[in-house]
C-alpha cells in the first residue's frame, strides 16, 4: 500500500498531454455522475454526529445540523481512492468514494452547498502496478480525470453558481486537480473574485522563499487571515518528532528559490504558532492503510458514531528547516488520564509505518472544524463587502 493516496505520482500527470487532443469529458448534466450535489439524498447526506471523548474519559455528542439556507459553494475532488481495475475510474461510485466523501467533504454541508463530481481519477491499482513493474502511468490518463473535474467545474459554473462565492476543497490528487484547475482557469482571471479560498490539502503547493504568491500561482496569495479572499490554504502533515525523511514525497520541493508552502488553519495570522486544532477523527480508523483506532478511553466505553473529538489533544504548527516545510502535529498525550494518547493516520505497509507519507491519511481530518470556520467567516467577510445579507 506504499502508493496511497499518491499525490507524488499525480504532479506531473496532467499537464504532460497538452499536445494531444483533449479528451472526450464525462456529461456532468446527468446527475448520476454527482456525488453530491444541493437537495439530494446523495454521498453527503450521511449521519455525521461526532462523540466527543474527553481527557478525562467522559463521553459527550456533537450533533450534526446541515445549514438550510447557506450563502456559499463548496466544491470537492477526492483524494486517489479508487479500486477500479482500470489505471482509470469508471463512473460509478463504489464504497471507497463514498468514505471518502464522509470522512472528509459531507461536513462542510453545515456551512454551504455541497457540489462533488465523479471523475476517471488514476486508480490506486494503475499505482500500485506503476510500483511493482516500474513502469511509469500513460500522462494521458492524469489528463483525463483533469477533463473530468475542469468539465465538473464549468458545468457547476454556468449552471448552478448564478454568481455565489465558492470554496474550492481537494486532498492529494484532488488537491493537484484542483491545483491545475486554480491556474488554468482562476488564477488573476474575474472568477477568481468569487473563490473565496482554495484548500488544498496533501499536496506540494510552493511559493518564493521570501513571498506568499508567485510560485505555483501569479495571483493567489497564501491566506493570512480568515477575512482575506481569493487565497490558498496548503499543508501537508508530519508528526512533530517524526519530520519528512530524505526520501519525503511531501514538504520537499527541488525547485530552486522555492518551498513547500505550509498555512496553520488554526491560525492562519501567526502560522508558526503551535494551536489546538478542532479535529474529526474515524472512530475506528483512518480508511485504507491505517491502523485500527485506539480503544479511546481506558474504561472502553463504546462509541456509537463514526467520528471522534479530542479535545485539547492535538494541536498544529508551520514548521520550515532542513527536512522540510510541512505541518508539524503534536500529540498532547498524557498517561495519567482516561483518554487514549494514541491516534492513528499513518499510511502502513506489512505493519510498517510508511514515514515519506506523514499523516496523509487524515490531512483533512486534523483541521476539518478549523477548516468549515474558516468557511464561515470567509463568507461572512465576502458578504460584508457585497452588501449582502
Amino acid at each position: 500500500m506504499r502508493i496511497l493516496l499518491a499525490a507524488a505520482v499525480v504532479m506531473a500527470w496532467a499537464g504532460a498531454a497538452e499536445a494531444q487532443a483533449p479528451p472526450a469529458t464525462s456529461d456532468y448534466s446527468n446527475e448520476a455522475n454527482w456525488l453530491c450535489r444541493p437537495g439530494r439524498d446523495d454521498a453527503c447526506a450521511v449521519n455525521l454526529d461526532a462523540t466527543i471523548v474527553n481527557a478525562d474519559g467522559s463521553i459527550g455528542m456533537e450533533n450534526f445540523a446541515r445549514a438550510s439556507e447557506p450563502a456559499v459553494d463548496c466544491f470537492y475532488v477526492y483524494p486517489t481512492v479508487s479500486n477500479d481495475p482500470g489505471v482509470n475510474s469508471d463512473m460509478t461510485a463504489n464504497a471507497e468514494e463514498n468514505a471518502v466523501i464522509a470522512s472528509q467533504f459531507a461536513r462542510f454541508g453545515s456551512v454551504c452547498r455541497t457540489y462533488a463530481p465523479l471523475y476517471r481519477q488514476v486508480t490506486l491499482t494503475a499505482l500500485r502496478n506503476a510500483i511493482a513493474t516500474g513502469q511509469p502511468i500513460d500522462p494521458a490518463a492524469g489528463q483525463l480525470g483533469y477533463a473530468d473535474v475542469a468539465a465538473a467545474f464549468r458545468y457547476y459554473i454556468e449552471h448552478d453558481n448564478h454568481g455565489r462565492p465558492f470554496v474550492l476543497i481537494g486532498h492529494s490528487q484532488g488537491s493537484r486537480m484542483l491545483q491545475l484547475l486554480v491556474q488554468r482557469e482562476l488564477d488573476g482571471q474575474p472568477l477568481q473574485q468569487r473563490m473565496l479560498s482554495a484548500m488544498l490539502a496533501g499536496f506540494n503547493s510552493t511559493v518564493p522563499d521570501n513571498a506568499d504568491v508567485g510560485g505555483d500561482f501569479r495571483a493567489v496569495p497564501l491566506c493570512r487571515s480568515n477575512t482575506q479572499l481569493g487565497c490558498l490554504i496548503t499543508y501537508v502533515s508530519f508528526r512533530a518528532d517524526a519530520p519528512p525523511p530524505a526520501n519525503s514525497r511531501f514538504g520537499q520541493t527541488a525547485v530552486s528559490g522555492r518551498h513547500v508552502a505550509c498555512v496553520n488553519p488554526a491560525d492562519l495570522a501567526n502560522g508558526g504558532t503551535d494551536t489546538t486544532l478542532d479535529s474529526y477523527l474515524g472512530a475506528r480508523g483512518a480508511g485504507q492503510s491505517s491502523l485500527t483506532a485506539p480503544q479511546w478511553t481506558s474504561s472502553g466505553a463504546p462509541i456509537g458514531t463514526n467520528f471522534v473529538k479530542t479535545p485539547g489533544l492535538l494541536s498544529g504548527r508551520c514548521v520550515r528547516h532542513e527536512h522540510g516545510s510541512y505541518f508539524a502535529v503534536t500529540v498532547h498525550g498524557d498517561p495519567t488520564d482516561d483518554r487514549t494518547d494514541v491516534i492513528v493516520g499513518d499510511v502502513m505497509s506489512g505493519g510498517r509505518v510508511m514515514a515519506d507519507w506523514g499523516l496523509h491519511l487524515i490531512d483533512v481530518s486534523l483541521v476539518q472544524g478549523n477548516l468549515i470556520e474558516l468557511v464561515r467567516s470567509q463568507g461572512a467577510a465576502y458578504a460584508a463587502a457585497h452588501h449582502q445579507h
